[in-house]
């Protein structure tokens, strides 16, 4: 008998959503219709293609108020945040914009004699593979070019995040878009691995892990199948000795707790010049101190709980080793009693931390935050790129000429400077090392789901 797949709530612990994964045959027969439908989808004009896509957006967002519910209810965000619409339609609006110039053959010569030019074509069927933490935005970061672009599209998301999926398909089906050009699908992992390894897509695009993605390419080995994997980061906050103190604090720690710090590009480690870490910890632990953990319907909650139990317990796992080997924690757990140890985490600062510990080096992906103490530019610089992963790098400064020059020494994908924890559509999404491979976002984003075809067009025979 196929094991359900249940979707447990951090709100209360309760099975909030079940479903059966399809069969490997039925899972088979889904992407041989996604490829089926995929030339038809691409022969249709592009503007045709973007009316539709956009459609589908606005299909969704006539829920708006449902679906904000339905995120707290499987992966804990306070409803006042609402939802992820801003960035949502902001990544719609960009990459729609963008799309005929972006797709357009570029011409080399168009002559008497010769016509060259340089094409971009569909990659045929994509895959995605969404996160819980982002569920709507991270899945659109790709299903909207994808689709843009001429490509069908089969998302498999997280099952901690199953009604998400669900939530999408139905808006785009109901604006139009053909049932086997966007297809959502729950599958188990044998059967994923399997359908990659049979050379079923063109790309895969996955969010999550390190693991995970490792397990994508050893799936994908030999096919010579396109892949995006975004794995993550550790990404750090660096304030200099002219930076805005009360900016810092404010943006870095919104960057380290928002979302329960489940966020890619959340602010995990923070180093702070010598001469302003005094004052940056005390006002860092005031601003933490002022978060209120609860239930997530509560409209005073600030900080709702971990997506799930075993999430929080590697991040209490983490600060116990921490302190464990010298380092203090700043924040008195008894400031937030809806500590359940479980998926309710009460947020943690970490002072006396050091690159041999696992809060500082491994991911958290929660609540919590390391500061270190630094003497200037060359030892930050250091620390930050100690780090398997390379996402972002937030910069704190009034000198603009000075965090350029210390982001090109950072091994890292975006550099902000005064901000952090937020995505750009006309920027490439992307980062190196242990963070993955790929790019979304972008013009670049479109190039990730399309492929150069040259065209060498002799018009004489002599």
């Amino acid at each position: 008998m196929t094991k359900t797949i249940q979707l447990i709530s951090p709100v209360d612990g309760s099975v909030w959503l079940e479903r059966t994964p399809v069969s490997r045959d039925e899972a088979f027969a889904a992407a041989a219709r996604a490829k089926a439908a995929q030339k038809g989808w691409a022969a249709r004009p592009l503007a045709e293609r973007i009316a539709l896509v956009k459609a589908g957006v606005a299909k969704l967002l006539e829920d708006k108020e449902e679906l904000v519910a339905e995120l707290a209810w499987q992966m804990g965000r306070p409803t006042r945040f609402g939802g992820e619409w801003g960035p949502l339609n902001a990544r719609v609006d960009y990459m729609s914009a963008i799309a005929e110039k972006t797709l357009a053959p570029e011409m080399v010569e168009d002559g008497e004699t010769f016509t060259r030019y340089l094409a971009r074509e569909p990659v045929g069927v994509i895959f995605i593979i969404a996160p819980w933490n982002y569920p709507f935005i991270t899945t659109i970061n790709t299903l909207v070019p994808g689709l843009i672009a001429g490509n069908t599209v089969m998302l498999k998301h997280s099952s901690q995040t199953l009604k998400v999926g669900e939530r999408l398909a139905a808006a785009f089906h109901a604006a139009g878009v053909p049932e086997d050009v966007f297809q959502n699908i729950v599958l188990d992992h044998p059967t994923t691995e399997a359908l990659i390894a049979a050379r079923s897509f063109g790309f895969v695009n996955f969010t999550g892990s390190v693991g995970g993605g490792a397990a994508i390419e050893k799936a994908a080995a030999g096919t010579f199948t396109g892949t995006g994997l975004e794995l993550g980061g550790k990404d750090p906050g660096y304030v200099r000795h002219d930076a805005d103190l009360d900016a810092a604090v404010d943006s870095l720690m919104d960057g380290a707790m928002y979302n329960a710090g489940q966020c890619c590009c959340g602010i995990e480690r923070v180093y702070v010049h010598e001469s302003l870490y005094d004052a940056f910890v005390e006002k860092a632990v005031k601003w933490v101190n002022g978060l209120k953990l609860g239930n997530p319907f509560d409209a005073e909650t600030t900080l709702g709980p971990m997506a799930n139990a075993r999430f929080a317990a590697v991040v209490r796992a983490q600060i116990a080793e921490a302190v464990a080997a010298g380092a203090k924690p700043l924040i008195d757990p008894a400031n937030f009693p809806a500590d359940d140890g479980g998926a309710y985490l009460a947020p943690q600062v970490l002072v006396n931390v050091d690159h041999s510990m696992r809060v500082m080096m491994e991911e958290s992906f929660g609540p919590v935050v390391g500061i270190m103490k630094v003497s200037g530019d060359d030892e930050a610089i250091k620390l930050m790129n100690d780090s398997p992963y390379g996402l972002t790098a937030s910069i704190w400064t009034a000198d603009a000429e000075a965090a350029a020059a210390i982001g090109a020494q950072i091994e890292t994908g975006t550099i902000f400077m005064n901000r952090c924890d937020y995505l750009d559509p006309a920027l490439c999404w992307t980062g190196c090392k242990d963070t993955g491979r790929g790019g979304s976002l972008s013009y670049l984003g479109f190039h990730s789901v399309t492929r150069p075809k040259s065209y060498h067009l002799k018009k004489v025979t002599k």
